[in-house]
Formats: structure tokens, C-alpha cells, sequence
């Protein structure tokens, strides 16, 4: 005779716990679909456009990414190149798979009025990190920057803090950047600049990712696939518990 059925409790509860992780995952991609359609549709609206002027000051405290990051602008000031930020960071290399080490150059520019909004210059590998070695890059007086507006980044697990003190800087924290460097009324967004040349070849700007790849639809059709496996394996357990085959068959106790 087959096994008693409280022998599927511990496989019933496994299986339970398996499916739901597999469709949360399933469902997780979905959702990561979704995101990545709507920034992919906001990213082809503003960033190809005719460049326009950044959020006025009087509106930086209502600034929000979902409305403004993206958008090409252009604006004028002047570089405050002694405030200038090298970020540690990787810029793709000609072959794939091998980045070129170096640091992303963030630069204050001080507007007209006087106000701040700091701007990622671009990329230099990392022996250009010393301005000496480069002086030709810190161009004087009136500049004009065309480039997409960015939020700041955050702090994640897998970098290290930023350390104003030994100017060892990670992550571009806005925010932090303009109190190290003592700076008020900054942007609290900031702006990639496009691949206009600088002077000397370096930085190197247009680094900002507009393509983006979106495989979400794929990972969540594989993970409802493999619930869909699961539930048939689980099935042909319980199938064969209540039909064995005949080699299998339990034999009676002999109190039964």
C-alpha cells in the first residue's frame, strides 16, 4: 500500500516555499520591466533634444528626478577648477571586459547669479588624476556646458564611503561635495557633460549610459518556467505516492 500522506508534509512545504520564490522572482522582473520601459521612454524624450536652460534656483528645493533627470540643457558660468572632485570610477575599454581604470573629474561651475551646479566634466585615466599634469583641461573665464541632468548617486554596500578629508571620493554625493567644499547654493542635481572635446583631449565627456539593455521579460518568463517545472515535478511525487509501481508497493504491517 503507499505511504501515508503525512509523508508529503515536509515535500509540501518545501515545494510551497520554492514556488512562491519562483514566482516572486518572476514577478520582481516584471516590475523591473516596467521601470526600464518608462526610463528608457524618458531617457529617448529628453535627452535627444534641442538643449534647454537648467530648473531655476527659486525651484531647486521641488527638484525630482522622475521629472527633470535626463533632460538636456545648457548652461554658462565659470569653473571653480580649485574645487574640482576626481570620483573613482571606470570608463568601458576598447576591448570588452576591460575597463580603463581612472576617476570621473566633478567640477563646480558658478553661475551668473552666483549659484552653484557641478558638473561631471568626464573621464581621465588615472595617472591625468594630478591637474599639473594636465593645464591645458582647466580652461579660465566663461565657459559653456551643454549635457543631461543627473541625480546624485547613493551610497551602496559595495562602495566605499567617500572621505573628504584625504579627498578620496567614491560616490557623487552632491551634497557632500559642495559642504567639503564649502560651497552654497549648489544644484542639487548635477550635469553630465556630452562629448564636446575639452582642451587637450581630456577629460573625456559623453559618458553618461543611454542605452540600456531590458532582457527583464526573459529572466521572467525562465523563472515562471521553472515554477511551471517545479509544479510538474511536485506532481509526479505526489502522483507516484498514491500509485507505486508495483516493485515499490510498501508491505503491510504485520499488526495492520
Amino acid at each position: 500500500m503507499a505511504l501515508p500522506v503525512r509523508a508529503l508534509l515536509v515535500p509540501a512545504v518545501a515545494f510551497l516555499v520554492a514556488l512562491a520564490t519562483l514566482l516572486s522572482l518572476g514577478t520582481w522582473q516584471l516590475q523591473r520591466r516596467a521601470w526600464k520601459l518608462d526610463l528608457i521612454e524618458k531617457i529617448e524624450a529628453r535627452a535627444y533634444g534641442a538643449p534647454g536652460p537648467i530648473l531655476p534656483e527659486a525651484e531647486w528645493p521641488r527638484w525630482s528626478a522622475e521629472a527633470e533627470e535626463y533632460r538636456r540643457v545648457r548652461l554658462t558660468g565659470r569653473f571653480l577648477h580649485e574645487h574640482e572632485v576626481a570620483v573613482h570610477g571606470l570608463m568601458p575599454g576598447s576591448l570588452r571586459g576591460q575597463p580603463v581604470q581612472g576617476f570621473y573629474i566633478l567640477t563646480p561651475l558658478r553661475l551668473a547669479d552666483g549659484s552653484n551646479v557641478i558638473v561631471n566634466r568626464g573621464f581621465l585615466p588615472t595617472h591625468l588624476r594630478d591637474p599639473a599634469s594636465r593645464p591645458e583641461s582647466q580652461p579660465q573665464g566663461e565657459v559653456t556646458v551643454t549635457g543631461l541632468v543627473r541625480s546624485p548617486e547613493k551610497h551602496g554596500s559595495f562602495r566605499p564611503e567617500n572621505d573628504p578629508a584625504r579627498d578620496a571620493w567614491f560616490v557623487r554625493d552632491i551634497r557632500q561635495i559642495a559642504e567639503a567644499k564649502n560651497l552654497a547654493r549648489t544644484a542639487p542635481f548635477l550635469i553630465d557633460a556630452d562629448d564636446t572635446p575639452n582642451p587637450g583631449g581630456w577629460p573625456r565627456g559623453g559618458q553618461t549610459r543611454l542605452t540600456m539593455t531590458n532582457d527583464h521579460l526573459h529572466y521572467a518568463l525562465t523563472w515562471y518556467g521553472l515554477a511551471l517545472v517545479l509544479v510538474g515535478a511536485f506532481g509526479l511525487v505526489v502522483w507516484r505516492h498514491f500509485h507505486p509501481a508495483p516493485g515499490e508497493l510498501v508491505p503491510s504491517r504485520p499488526d495492520a
